[in-house]
């Protein structure tokens, strides 16, 4: 039974990933969730009490593996500079990916204090990393550096994601240029 729950929760949210990137917040309802998943409306409120828990819990699932992909590829990068080219450049690559659609929509919506504050605690991982790299740049203010950094890969997503009229490729480039220019200061 246990093990049917969890298949049961993990369709959910599934579902709530797939409304959430195709349609934003707005999609994501309990009608909505019954009718992808085929389980009866007050099935869905079993698992959860309202759409800020189904987000909060997607925030708990997903922003952390999204932030570990980032991480990865940081890692893998040698020097501080190449690190912060990762650090931009894989998560506009993201951008095409259900969970990372659904984690913008989340953090574009009017969420509860408690599913703010986990994004902005799994968001701190990735940012703490970036932090590291602009100080080893020798950069005087690092945190700075690094807030106006993600000021800059959120204005690309966001470019990318109203399907501007340049091409993604030449978005990620651009903004990969200006970051790498600078975090030079």
């Amino acid at each position: 039974m246990a093990e049917h729950r969890s298949m049961q929760r993990a369709a959910l949210l599934d579902a709530a990933r797939s409304l959430l990137s195709e349609g934003g917040t707005e999609a994501l309802t309990f009608p909505a969730l019954a009718e992808r998943t085929g389980l009866a409306r007050s099935s869905v409120y079993e698992y959860f009490r309202s759409r800020a828990a189904v987000v909060e819990e997607l925030c708990e699932v997903d922003f952390p593996v999204w932030a570990a992909d980032v991480s990865a590829a940081m890692e893998r990068a040698g020097t501080a500079e190449s690190k912060v080219e990762a650090y931009v450049r894989r998560q506009l690559e993201l951008v095409g990916d259900r969970r990372h659609r659904a984690v913008v929509a989340i953090s574009a919506s009017e969420l509860d204090a408690g599913a703010r504050e986990k994004i902005r605690a799994a968001h701190g991982g990735l940012v703490a990393m970036i932090v590291e790299a602009l100080g080893e740049l020798g950069h005087a203010q690092p945190r700075l550096a690094a807030m106006l950094l993600q000021g800059v890969v959120d204005a690309a997503v966001r470019r990318i994601e109203l399907g501007a009229a340049e091409e993604p490729a030449a978005i990620v480039d651009a903004a990969v240029s200006m970051a790498l220019r600078g975090v030079r200061g």
